[in-house]
């Protein structure tokens, strides 16, 4: 039987987005509890690029990978103990940690979410991944209502749904850092009260202290961001767009010894799928009723990868860039 082919984004090389090539790739096939998904968006994240670049080459990233996690499209086949009703359905999907940059993709059963009704391919891989990482995140953070939150990087598509949710759960005040006033001004639109620059200045109305900062950015300044911490207040760190959180945040916490301060990181793949799975599907359920949104920064066909990832190195994206197959 001849095998049959479908185009992908893979990564030649690591380094800047020039690595990036579309090519032709054998068609998968769905194992057994899988599904095969006919892409009709597929979200560009952040974490797409620090694979892109390398900078996780030691955890077995490699090149001719095909790069991309998360795919929003309708399914096509299905594997050995998936019930055939899924074929034709529209889903959200998580693919792991490549395999999304193709028209189409393999998903785990217990790693989709059929779509709402009125909830477009794009908007459903803005904010399926994102909003669900800012939703635990702040659990994890043992965040409540009345308390200020502090969200580091906050244009991006995680960052931007912490805002709204932070905000939408009662929040005393939600500072954000953003690299301009424009930025800024958006926010403020999504629930943001203060706007800071990057070091998290510029803002003389801001509270001096935080009881929960989620952090999307981490990198050489991460230990600073510590000292902004309120007594028993809690730092999270989601994202790593800046590199690895700097090596003195430990003496920073120990030097407040007597603040109760904490630091955390958190990853989705510490909630169990059943609770993961629920949440995301009343979070795509608030973004099609318009109560949260889906802020997309640019629709890019797939072969134009390269500029996707060129405008992510150039920290240009408010919210998220999709490809669409």
């Amino acid at each position: 039987m001849r095998e049959t082919m479908m185009r992908a984004v893979k990564i030649e090389r690591f380094g800047d987005p020039s690595g990036l090539v579309v090519t032709d790739v054998a068609d998968p096939t769905p194992g057994p509890g899988e599904v095969v998904i006919a892409t009709e968006a597929i979200g560009v994240g952040g974490v797409d690029a620090v694979i892109r670049r390398g900078t996780l080459a030691g955890l077995g990233f490699e090149t001719g990978m095909v790069p991309g996690s998360e795919v929003a499209g309708a399914v096509t086949a299905v594997g050995a103990g998936v019930d055939t009703a899924w074929v034709g359905r529209r889903v959200w999907a998580f693919t792991g940690m490549g395999g999304g940059y193709a028209e189409r993709a393999v998903a785990r059963l217990d790693d989709i979410t059929e779509l709402p009704d009125g909830l477009t391919a794009v908007d459903a891989v803005t904010v399926g991944s994102s909003a669900t990482v800012a939703h635990f995140a702040l659990v994890h953070a043992h965040f409540a209502a009345g308390e200020s939150v502090l969200v580091r990087g906050a244009a991006g598509s995680i960052g931007i749904s912490v805002v709204e949710l932070a905000a939408r759960g009662g929040a005393s005040a939600v500072a954000v850092t953003t690299s301009s006033p424009e930025r800024g001004e958006r926010l403020r639109e999504l629930g943001a009260t203060h706007v800071l620059d990057r070091s998290g200045e510029g803002d003389a109305a801001a509270p001096e202290s935080y009881d929960v900062i989620i952090d999307i950015v981490a990198g050489p300044a991460t230990a600073e961001f510590v000292d902004r911490l309120a007594a028993n207040g809690r730092m999270v760190v989601v994202g790593v767009v800046a590199g690895m959180p700097s090596a003195d945040v430990a003496g920073r916490l120990v030097a407040s010894f007597q603040q109760s301060r904490s630091f955390a990181t958190f990853s989705l793949d510490t909630v169990p799928g059943p609770a993961r799975n629920g949440v995301r599907a009343e979070l795509l359920a608030r973004v099609a009723t318009g109560e949260l949104h889906a802020v997309v920064h640019d629709r890019l066909p797939m072969d134009q990868a390269v500029e996707a990832h060129r405008q992510m190195d150039l920290g240009a994206v408010f919210g998220r860039i999709v490809l669409v197959a």
